[in-house]
């Protein structure tokens, strides 16, 4: 269970987005915070005025989620994309098409330029971004063109060549007027080479460059152009954050990162593997997964391991896959989800530059939740396998994993019902779970119903090894004492499967569970222990499952129609009789001839119901 008081106090004081689900677990509300402990902590302060709509918003929180980045510009980015994907409920303010800008170098030209974009396209071009400044991306394509005197204009070079006069950044020394021949495609070229690297990041040497011009300007008390050349370098710096959430090209991408843990059992270890999703270049959402591996596994196995189940059992296959290990199959298993995208799939351990950034992320993404959630893992196991081991020690069992819970409801005479429940490693199985209707035995006799349900159920034959029914029991719990469990051993007896442990759940007056009845013996159990707590919910779940099939068939018979007792009227022509007529009344007062014309009907059946409504009743 999320226990949301816990968990915020695991919160990091990093920067990141927070994600807050919903009573379906639908997302919500999305933001952002330079530190996700302060920032998310606000929303639970009582004391805080948040506003109606945020009042209104809490409520409805079931629990949260977070992302960390690098940034507080990162998660912006970040932000926006998970924003546009999911369109939480309560980001009414940001719900915006909002676009971040780039830098665009049309490195498919003759002679490149250096332009300002909005978007990103696949026009062989190369970007750079987004970034969250226009201001700073304005800032440093000046400065690049001071720096590399490169063009922005949109002459088509070189055949608009010496066609017009130079320009106005030629003679600002901005532009080395390729427009006019006064420099050739090579030497154009390296300053492009020398930019991008720039762009790149590398931009370090002329930082170191500019900060020496900007103390020789203030050594020499021109303030005005020390504070242009420091404008300059904060800008550069402002570029230097560029996104690892937006990432370059519109590719499809997902990035797989695992975090271990060992923990105190010799055999095992936990571990979470974190998948990045990228989409069109965008980081939209991420998903972790908890393993259990064995001790000595390496990282690179675990990852070969997951991608195989993972990619087996998802429909999309995604162009790139990013790893942080290399991993041994890497090959094979590029072929093999190649045939199932029916596209090139690529499987790649990024060594630097931002996709590695990028898988950095993802794993330290992955410690976080691994951290996190230790102490919940530990708490579950405790609520599930430690309260099993505790029924095995009060029965003085061992091995038990699948339990069966059954129980029988009538009301008031009504049809009696049977339920089985199943639960394994303390955890319920729904897709197990059956419901019998009782067909054997007439008016509510519990004993008797329950041995029809417990011979139906172990003498059914599974249609294959997988059928729930195929699968023997460790443990049969019975909801009751001594008269159910003699009831099973009867069954189980006759059948030849007395093998099996039958145990009755034992309730006080008031209702609630009070102990086990095992072998002619009734054992109290600890009632504040996690095995009392389990026994509790079993007994409750079984007895929930039987009451709520109970209801769905009394439902059914409240909706009964009068027609369904006419021989002959099935459901399509009872339908077709309502369309046609609209109510009982109107088929009641039809004429034969009426009756025969409706869909579905012919002469036999119209004849039925007319004979039904018209026949002469019999006095008693």
């Amino acid at each position: 269970m999320f226990q949301i008081e816990e968990e915020l106090k695991k919160l990091p004081g990093k920067p990141g987005v927070y994600i807050m689900h919903g009573e379906k677990d639908e997302i919500i509300y999305v933001g952002k915070a330079i530190s996700l402990k302060n920032r998310v902590r606000q929303y639970f302060q009582s004391s805080r005025n948040k506003g109606a709509k945020i009042e209104q918003m809490v409520t409805h929180i079931t629990r949260f989620e977070y992302i960390i980045t690098d940034s507080e510009l990162e998660a912006l980015v970040l932000e926006c994309n998970l924003i546009k994907e999911h369109r939480p409920k309560y980001n009414t303010m940001l719900k915006d098409d909002k676009s971040y800008p780039f830098i665009k170098v049309t490195v498919n030209e003759e002679y490149p330029r250096v332009l300002f974009a909005r978007r990103m396209k696949k026009d062989k071009t190369k970007y750079f971004g987004p970034y969250t400044s226009a201001g700073a991306v304005k800032d440093v394509i000046e400065l690049v063109r001071k720096l590399y005197k490169v063009r922005s204009c949109n002459r088509v070079l070189p055949r608009d060549c010496k066609k017009d006069r130079p320009c106005l950044y030629y003679h600002m020394k901005q532009c080395t007027a390729p427009c006019q021949g006064y420099i050739t495609s090579e030497e154009y070229k390296k300053n492009i080479t020398e930019l991008l690297k720039f762009l790149n990041g590398d931009f370090q040497d002329t930082i170191d460059m500019l900060t020496d011009k900007m103390m020789a300007a203030s050594d020499e008390m021109r303030f005005e152009d020390a504070t242009e050349y420091r404008d300059l370098i904060r800008s550069i710096q402002k570029i230097g954050e560029r996104q690892k959430i937006t990432s370059y090209g519109e590719e499809d991408k997902d990035i797989i990162a695992v975090a271990m843990d060992e923990s105190l059992d010799l055999r095992e270890q936990d571990a979470v593997v974190q998948v990045f999703f990228v989409r069109d270049g965008k980081l939209i959402g991420r998903e972790h997964f908890y393993l259990r591996v064995a001790r000595g596994d390496t990282k690179a196995q675990v990852l070969s391991s997951f991608m195989k189940q993972f990619y087996a059992g998802t429909p999309f296959i995604p162009r790139e896959i990013m790893l942080q290990k290399e991993i041994e199959d890497a090959q094979i298993i590029e072929e093999w989800l190649t045939a199932r995208r029916k596209q090139r799939v690529y499987i790649r351990v990024p060594k630097k530059g931002t996709k590695e950034k990028l898988v950095e992320l993802a794993e330290e993404n992955a410690k976080m939740v691994l951290d996190k959630d230790r102490e919940r893992i530990k708490r579950e196991e405790g609520r599930t396998i430690g309260a099993v081991h505790e029924v095995e020690e009060w029965l003085g069992l061992s091995g038990i994993k699948r339990m069966e819970a059954y129980d029988i409801s009538n009301i008031s005479g009504f049809e009696s019902v049977g339920s089985m429940v199943v639960y394994e490693k303390g955890k319920p199985k729904r897709s197990d779970y059956r419901k019998f209707k009782i067909k054997w035995v007439q008016g509510p006799n519990d004993y008797a119903s329950m041995e029809e349900v417990l011979t139906r159920r172990f003498t059914h034959e599974g249609k294959d090894e997988f059928d729930s029914f195929s699968i023997m029991p460790d443990l049969i719990l019975m909801d009751g004492g001594r008269g159910q469990v003699n009831i099973a051993l009867k069954v189980l007896a006759e059948l030849g499967i007395d093998d099996i442990p039958v145990c009755g759940m034992v309730k006080d007056d008031h209702h609630r569970t009070r102990g086990l009845y095992y072998n002619n013996l009734e054992i109290p159990i600890d009632t504040s222990s996690e095995g009392f707590r389990l026994i509790t919910r079993i007994q409750d779940e079984a007895h929930r499952f039987a009451i709520e099939f109970h209801r769905s068939l009394r439902s059914k018979e409240q909706v009964h129609s009068l027609l369904d007792d006419i021989p002959g009227i099935g459901e399509t022509r009872r339908k077709a009789l309502m369309r046609k007529f609209k109510s009982i009344e109107n088929i009641r007062d039809a004429s034969l001839e009426e009756l025969t014309e409706t869909e579905s009907m012919n002469a036999g059946s119209a004849q039925q119901v007319y004979d039904f409504f018209h026949a002469p009743k019999v006095k008693g």
